[in-house]
């Protein structure tokens, strides 16, 4: 199952909240053709990047089939329409010459023909993880009436304040259960004593017949208290997370916009998505290209060196390399190879490390390796006299 929407827009978006503020008459949407040269690209169009072979081969489709899914336009404030949703179809259709394309017109503020187009890029199959990271910004922004800036910060502090809401309703839960559970206990002993006190001024008979009576009547109502309790403590839960997120309105709204594109939860999103965005404009604008997938990007970026990193991203894609061999050949770089001087270094601390343990060493009373040292000595003096 794809993860998002497969249809391409068309005269509403399956969302819950409306995008237009023009009356019901004006949404009855008709198709009509007008001339591509009268249909210009908004400035705050948020798509940036255009995969140019995938471009090229919807044009050879246009060519064959026709552009099945009109264009999407707003009229102009002097003359001709701005476009709205269907860039990839403008592209294409001015790729393989068409003089004309069929379009539906309609009257929208600013506000909501960029919430078109934001929605409509946010549920193509070939958005990159960059542009829908930034789609996702704009569209909260939007909603929220805040600006872009604001959006990552407040993201945080409402994961924050879930994750304290849920740490103080576990205390409160743990808390109030233990307690019911004590009071309970305390009771169910209490009737049974008092029970074994009637039980002994009486015929062992009744003694046995009591107890089975009073270890049913106590197993109900242990059972009876823990079920109510238990019923409270949930209903308990459930009404102060309500509760919570009804006093929160940003939440409401963050939740909504989630709810209504379909891709992720925000939760999600918070924790993988917005760290996407503290990458390197190099490797960011690799994503955007879609030449790079999003694991390898990172693994990429933990090279500091601008122009190392650069030069590295660029073989990566040249050669494909898979992100075992991205890992690998990172992991060599961060192991630096030995010099002449370290070595040298090296040498001279396990020679003093070395005498310094034969000076200790009980060798000097075993005959055999005192000749082997003193072999070694001689080679020592030798060397020495030749250099």
């Amino acid at each position: 199952m794809n993860r998002k929407r497969s249809q391409p827009l068309k005269s509403k978006i399956d969302i819950p909240w409306d995008t237009t503020d023009i009356s019901a008459t004006d949404k009855a949407d008709s198709t009509q053709n007008v001339p591509l040269k009268q249909i210009h690209i908004a400035a705050t169009q948020p798509r940036r990047y255009f995969d140019p072979k995938a471009i090229s081969e919807l044009a050879e489709s246009i060519k064959q089939h026709g552009i099945l899914q009109p264009l999407l336009v707003r009229p102009r404030a002097r003359t001709g329409y701005e476009l709205v949703a269907g860039e990839r179809r403008y592209r294409a259709a001015k790729e393989c010459g068409l003089k004309d394309v069929p379009v539906v017109i309609r009257k929208l503020s600013n506000e909501a023909a960029f919430q078109l187009a934001l929605i409509e890029n946010l549920q193509r199959e070939d958005l990159n993880p960059v542009e829908e990271t930034e789609g996702i910004l704009h569209l909260l922004a939007i909603r929220l009436g805040k600006a872009v800036e604001e959006i990552p910060p407040l993201l945080r502090r409402l994961q924050h304040e879930r994750k304290e809401a849920a740490k103080s309703d576990n205390n409160v839960i743990g808390t109030e259960g233990t307690e019911k559970q004590d009071a309970d206990n305390n009771v169910i002993e209490e009737e049974q004593s008092q029970a074994e006190k009637t039980d002994n001024n009486v015929i062992v008979k009744e003694k046995a017949e009591k107890k089975d009576d009073e270890n049913n009547v106590i197993g109900e109502q242990e059972l009876d208290q823990k079920e109510s309790s238990n019923n409270v403590i949930g209903k308990d839960y459930l009404d102060k997370n309500e509760s919570s997120d009804q006093e929160n309105p940003e939440l409401k709204i963050v939740e909504e916009v989630f709810k209504g594109l379909g891709l992720m939860a925000w939760e999600s999103f918070a924790n993988n998505r917005l760290p996407l965005l503290n990458l390197p404009e190099d490797i960011l604008e690799a994503l955007r290209k879609g030449s790079l997938e999003y694991t390898k990007a990172k693994a990429i970026a933990q090279i500091k060196d601008t122009s190392e990193r650069v030069a590295f991203l660029e073989q990566a894609i040249k050669e494909n390399w898979s992100l075992s061999e991205i890992k690998q050949r990172i992991s060599k770089k961060k192991t630096p190879n030995s010099t002449p001087e370290t070595e040298s270094s090296n040498y001279k601390e396990r020679f003093a490390n070395a005498t310094t343990k034969l000076k200790r060493s009980r060798v000097w009373s075993n005959p055999k390796k005192r000749k082997q040292i003193e072999k070694l000595v001689l080679q020592l003096e030798a060397l020495t006299q030749e250099g």
